[in-house]
C-alpha cells in the first residue's frame, strides 16, 4: 500500500491575495471577546485572517477595510497602529 501524502493547508494573504502554505503566513484573530490580536501560534480561538510576513501586505490589509471585513469587526485606529507594530516586530524576529 503506497504511503499517503499529507495535504498542506493553504491560506490566502489578505494583503496581496497570494495563496501560500498556512505556516508561511501570520494569523490575525478576533477573539470571542472582540479583541483583535496577532496570533503567532495560530491556535487562538476566534475568527482569523492571514497575512504575509511582509510590511507591504500589512499596509494593504490595514489601509483598506479588508482586515475589518475578513474579521467581521470594526477595527479602531489604535488597534490598527498596535497590530502594525506587533506585526513589524514579528516580521523582524523571523
Amino acid at each position: 500500500m503506497p504511503a499517503r501524502t499529507r495535504k498542506i493547508p493553504q491560506r490566502t494573504c489578505i494583503g496581496c491575495g497570494e495563496v501560500k502554505n498556512k505556516k508561511e503566513l501570520i494569523r490575525i484573530v478576533r477573539t470571542p471577546e472582540a479583541e483583535v490580536l496577532v496570533d503567532l501560534t495560530g491556535k487562538k480561538s476566534g475568527r482569523g485572517a492571514y497575512i504575509c510576513p511582509n510590511p507591504d501586505c500589512l499596509e494593504q490589509a490595514v489601509k483598506g477595510s479588508k482586515l475589518a471585513y475578513k474579521l467581521n469587526s470594526e477595527i479602531s485606529a489604535d488597534d490598527k497602529k498596535r497590530l502594525s507594530e506587533e506585526l513589524k516586530k514579528a516580521i523582524s524576529n523571523e
